[in-house]
């Protein structure tokens, strides 16, 4: 009579395996571990502010923070923070898409190389050095801009201009863009590459021309990471710091008009009020660096669901 064959004890895999799943693992719980400590120390010092602010900390359009007592809110902040990030992603994004694609599906390949490394060069550029470039060369030669937008547009009350020096929200904008060009592109770009090729070669077998071959299949496929690049580009909007303190003339009032010097950001205000700032100034630029972390959080969120709800109808879910 033959023995009944036993089974094996389920397989717990090489040492190697279990070291890497166990680093990971850690790795994962560190960085959440790390972000909540983030929260809860934001969170404790900006309590002490906002429980001392006379201010309303949500509409108030004054920051004396250093006043006893201390008067503070963050509606000039908040506004100027979204409104510049707002401009540099309607400037930057579809610039960034079309680079990306010139250099991934026209340029010849000898062109495309040298491209996409200046690109991937601008994307390291320190933002001290983008801030004296737009302090020094952009600034001034924006004021032809701004006087032509207010002879045509003007009327509109959102791009009219009284000749004060462009050091405004949208110079912020305008900047921001350019800084936040080669992060999106050179992201795009690597996304548009992964398009698989089967797809691409069964649309040209069908007659279609090169346009309609991006259309069909590359944008489809990178729409997600389109839409990861674009909130990567917009994380560093909205907490650029020394361009954005370089280019703006701050003032803690809101003005209708784009081009008019005033405003300001979460990040430029923590930069230049800092320095001077005692034990509740530092509480409350705590509380206001709070919004922007919480600001960032609820982008990036957006972003994912975003992608989860398209992902289905793009090529990658393939």
């Amino acid at each position: 009579m033959s023995a009944i064959p036993t089974a094996s004890p389920p397989s717990t895999g090489r040492m190697g395996d279990r070291i890497f799943s166990g680093l990971s693992k850690g790795a994962g719980i560190a960085l959440l571990a790390i972000m909540g400590a983030i929260a809860v120390f934001l969170a404790v010092r900006a309590a002490f502010a906002i429980r001392a602010n006379e201010g309303n900390f949500l509409t108030t359009f004054e920051w004396n923070a250093n006043a006893d007592p201390p008067v503070f809110g963050i509606a000039v902040l908040l506004f100027g923070t979204v409104v510049s990030s707002v401009i540099a992603m309607l400037l930057a994004v579809p610039v960034a898409v079309g680079i990306a694609l010139f250099i991934s599906h026209y340029a010849p390949r000898r062109l495309a190389g040298p491209i996409g490394y200046v690109v991937d060069l601008l994307a390291a550029v320190p933002s001290i050095i983008y801030g004296l470039w737009g302090a020094l060369f952009l600034v001034p030669r924006l004021t032809g801009l701004y006087e032509w937008l207010d002879q045509f547009f003007g009327w509109t009350g959102v791009l009219s201009y009284d000749g004060s020096p462009a050091r405004s929200l949208m110079t912020v904008g305008i900047l921001l863009a350019i800084m936040i060009l080669p992060i999106i592109t050179s992201v795009t770009r690597e996304v548009f590459l992964q398009t698989p090729k089967a797809n691409e070669e069964a649309a040209l077998a069908l007659g279609a021309t090169r346009w309609e071959v991006v259309r069909m299949a590359v944008l489809p496929f990178g729409r997600s990471g389109v839409i990861s690049a674009s909130m990567l580009g917009l994380g560093r909007a909205l907490g650029e710091t020394m361009a954005v303190a370089t280019v703006l003339s701050p003032a803690f009032l809101i003005n209708i008009s784009l081009l008019e010097s005033g405003g300001g950001t979460f990040a430029q205000n923590i930069a230049s009020q800092f320095k001077e700032a005692g034990a509740m100034g530092r509480d409350a630029l705590i509380a206001s660096g709070l919004v922007l972390f919480l600001l960032t959080l609820v982008v990036n969120g957006a972003a994912r669901l975003i992608i989860a709800r398209h992902k289905e109808f793009s090529g990658a879910a393939a």
